[in-house]
């Protein structure tokens, strides 16, 4: 017997409220209500004195430390550039009072760096670690073209976007798990939960970094240790090759005023609303016209950026 239309009515409503519990308000709670209302009360040096940020010499990781160092911690900048280094420490200290140490490191470089940072770190009451530091391509491209060009590329990236993560994970974590507190914050990607074709190496490491983080916070988190993957959009930065802010592509200190007040309350997160409405759009038309259609969206989008790129190259030569 064909059921009727009350009953019909009645699944409808109840996949209706299934989805909103299960997907619209987590939503919800994680991207509006709870950074907005729970994010900016906690306090960071409840976890330890010092923060440590990886590519702190630029975008999104200065603009972590400066916000870290606001906030009354002690900050170690991590990047290759020990000119530049030195400016941003300068930088922090003329406007916070604050200690600083610089360790400069090339992470394409082997594993012999991280005995560097750990002779430099040992002894320092850690409470934030940073994993930010990150290469991208140089422009979007296939798969195969690209490392015909670049052949030392796949082995940086792993280098650098991967074996950072995990490294600096292991160098904090002991101390961190002794005194049961500690804040480890993983930048991964937007690329990591959306299609993103012709940036596929890219998005693949940045999908490492979000399992591998949701994973360690489920392996610590009853050891009062917060691990969260930060999935920011494009953001005002040399890395995404953009000059000036907008909306859809903040400053990074805007970005990262918006991403530190979902410590604590998202595992996961996009770290700034708008970001966090393109995920949800994209998803959205997955759901709605398919995956494919979603897929073709971005591999339409990133295709027009890959022709420009090229037409700037050939104009170069």
């Amino acid at each position: 017997m064909a059921p009727d239309s009350s009953t019909l009515s009645s699944i409808c409503v109840g996949i209706v409220c299934i989805v909103t519990v299960r997907k619209v308000l987590p939503w919800l709670y994680t991207n509006i209500i709870g950074p907005i209302f729970l994010g900016s009360r906690i306090d960071f040096r409840r976890f330890g004195a010092w923060a440590v940020v990886t590519g702190a010499t630029d975008g999104i990781g200065k603009a972590y430390a400066k916000a870290l160092a606001k906030k009354g911690l002690n900050v170690v900048l991590i990047s290759r550039s020990l000119s530049k280094l030195a400016a941003v420490a300068k930088e922090i200290t003329d406007a916070h009072n604050v200690q600083i140490k610089i360790i400069d490191i090339d992470f394409t470089d082997g594993p012999q760096i991280y005995q560097k940072i750990e002779k430099n770190i040992t002894g320092l009451d850690i409470g934030v670690l940073v994993n930010n530091v990150g290469i991208s391509y140089l422009y979007p491209e296939f798969f195969i073209e690209y490392i015909t060009r670049y052949p030392q590329f796949l082995r940086d990236i792993i280098s650098v976007n991967i074996h950072s993560v995990t490294n600096m994970c292991g160098l904090v974590l002991p101390n961190m798990i002794a005194k049961k507190k500690g804040v480890i914050i993983n930048l991964s990607s937007t690329a990591a939960v959306i299609p993103y074709s012709l940036l596929s190496v890219y998005s693949g490491t940045k999908a490492f970094v979000d399992k591998f983080s949701v994973d360690l916070q489920t392996e610590y988190r009853n050891q009062g240790i917060i691990v969260q993957s930060v999935q920011p959009g494009f953001v005002a930065t040399n890395m995404a090759k953009i000059r000036k802010s907008t909306l859809l592509a903040p400053s990074p200190d805007t970005y990262v005023a918006s991403a530190l007040k979902t410590v604590g309350i998202a595992r996961q997160t996009a770290g700034y609303l708008p970001h966090a409405l393109l995920q949800l759009r994209i998803h959205l038309l997955g759901a709605v016209a398919g995956d494919q259609m979603a897929r073709n969206f971005i591999f339409n989008f990133f295709s027009g950026m890959r022709k420009r790129a090229l037409r700037n190259s050939e104009k170069k030569k």
